[in-house]
């Protein structure tokens, strides 16, 4: 397995194919035309029953620029800084029939705010070597191994921004106009692969990662110091090779949480595009590793698919996780439509770690389908009282529609405030094709509440054929927006995204 690679393993020799990009407007021009892309939502046209490629989850095709953007409403004075959201949008897509929507080439999604003023949007691919030769593009320098161009998350570290990506690729660095630099490596510190899902602990000055690698017999957990360099590795042997999509971190453990979603070597050599299976033979386990140096413990717990990380914390002799999940078995590979297979919705969830006992407690915090979850990212590991998620209707019906059959079960779009203290929802509602994106809790300048600040997130606007970004008050979170920022384009759905703040 050593010969293999990122794009080998995971894509398969359909991931790699190259072709040409559709339209205008790529990268220079300071276009402000919608981008055009796929077929209307629904079944059928050139996609096929391919729902990751239509609809809300339809690639755009251009690159747009555009500069004093209308806004309705007033943007708040102290949001100064990028609002800036990842995901994948396939570039040169050949045959529908070999593409994942996990595997689409890595689009950045930006918003400038400044002065209550809306100063520009733009949208950028992650230039890898691949997607530079798609585009006619110089090649780069020195390609890294598993070069990928990163669709999964973007944050801020340090006054750089990071497109992250998990399972091989190093990050790639982005300029504040979205344009790529470089692949980073944190100062020539780190080897091998990363992960989309940082944690970064305010108080140790630490980003953490746990990093997998379909050619490993362990994990690795990273600790990127104050420095900026990697301080430690530590590596953690598990069986079968497991996706490990996320992680959590607490004031005294990181926790490992090994899914029962493992890579299947012979589907590899086949050319599987996606390579991993759900295996009932892989017990699930919740591994608590010291942050202070040891060994993991270990823990079983009835299987879920894992999928995000809202928040864990020390309590006592306990260790509380809470994250979103999805019911047993999740199929990331997919059922026939272009995308992962879910047999239900997900949920928010929590599992509490006995230490005493050696066991664990699930519990369901909400069954309404939501994903996506986040907090005041000041609080990361330690606890927290509030929580926002996002229901999203059409990516429910594409999680749960197999071998061209769709859900009959009907989902709204709405975005969800969650009091974890006295267990209080309030929800914040869009139409019907209005998809919604992830909710990015962004602090007010001065707050001395948790919950004092606005919640940024994309929000397609069907009338408009567009998408927004919404600003709410977080304190006021049912009531109308306090703005919207019109976009020239749209932004399909797609992962995760950060605010950049100006220094």
């Amino acid at each position: 397995m050593a010969g293999h690679t990122r794009r080998r393993i995971l894509g398969g020799a359909a991931a790699a194919a190259a072709g040409s990009v559709v339209g205008s407007g790529l990268g220079l021009g300071p276009s402000t035309a919608p981008a055009q892309a796929g077929t209307p939502a629904g079944r059928g046209g050139a996609t096929g029953e391919r729902p990751f490629l239509s609809g809300a989850f339809a690639p755009v095709t251009e690159e747009l620029t555009a500069f004093g953007l209308e806004v309705t409403g007033r943007i708040p004075h102290d949001l100064d800084g990028r609002y800036l959201r990842n995901g994948p949008n396939a570039l040169g897509l050949e045959d529908v029939r070999a593409h994942h929507w996990m595997l689409g080439d890595g689009m950045v999604h930006g918003v400038r705010l400044r002065g209550g003023r809306a100063e520009w949007y733009r949208n950028r691919w992650v230039r890898s070597s691949q997607v530079r030769a798609k585009l006619g593009e110089a090649p780069p320098g020195q390609v890294p191994p598993d070069d990928f161009a990163c669709n999964t998350h973007v944050i801020p570290y340090k006054g750089r921004i990071l497109a992250m990506q998990e399972g091989g690729p190093l990050p790639y660095e982005l300029d504040g106009e979205l344009g790529t630099v470089r692949p980073y490596d944190f100062r020539a510190t780190l080897e091998g692969a990363f992960t989309a899902h940082t944690k970064y602990d305010a108080a140790a000055d630490e980003l953490h990662a746990v990093a997998y690698h379909p050619t490993w017999d362990h994990v690795r957990h990273i600790v990127i110091d104050r420095t900026g360099r990697v301080a430690r590795t530590t590596r953690v042997p598990v069986a079968d090779a497991p996706m490990m999509h996320d992680f959590a971190l607490t004031g005294k453990y990181v926790v490992i949480v090994d899914v029962p979603i493992t890579f299947d070597g012979a589907a590899a050599e086949a050319g599987a595009v996606v390579p991993y299976i759900w295996n009932d033979r892989h017990p699930m386990r919740i591994g608590l590793l010291p942050r202070a140096g040891g060994t993991a413990r270990w823990f079983e717990t009835d299987p879920v698919y894992y999928s995000h990380t809202l928040n864990a914390y020390d309590q006592g002799d306990t260790v509380v996780v809470e994250y979103t999940g999805f019911p047993a078995p999740f199929h990331v590979a997919g059922r026939g439509m272009g995308g992962p297979s879910a047999t239900g919705s997900p949920t928010l969830d929590r599992w509490v770690v006995d230490l005493r006992a050696g066991r664990v407690r699930g519990s369901r915090l909400d069954d309404r389908p939501q994903e996506f979850p986040r907090i005041n990212e000041s609080l990361v590991s330690r606890r927290h009282r509030y929580a926002y998620t996002a229901s999203t209707a059409e990516m429910w019906r594409a999680y749960e529609a197999a071998d061209g059959v769709w859900p009959d079960e009907k989902f709204s779009n709405h975005l969800v405030k969650h009091d974890m203290l006295r267990g209080g929802r309030q929800l914040h509602r869009f139409p019907r094709d209005a998809a919604v994106s992830e909710p990015v809790f962004v602090p007010r300048r001065g707050a001395r509440d948790e919950d004092d600040g606005y919640v940024l997130a994309y929000v397609n606007d069907p009338g408009r054929g567009a998408t927004d970004l919404v600003v709410l008050a977080a304190q006021d979170f049912g009531s109308r927006p306090l703005a919207r920022v019109h976009l020239p384009g749209r932004v399909p759905l797609g992962f995760h995204g950060s605010w950049i703040a100006d220094a």
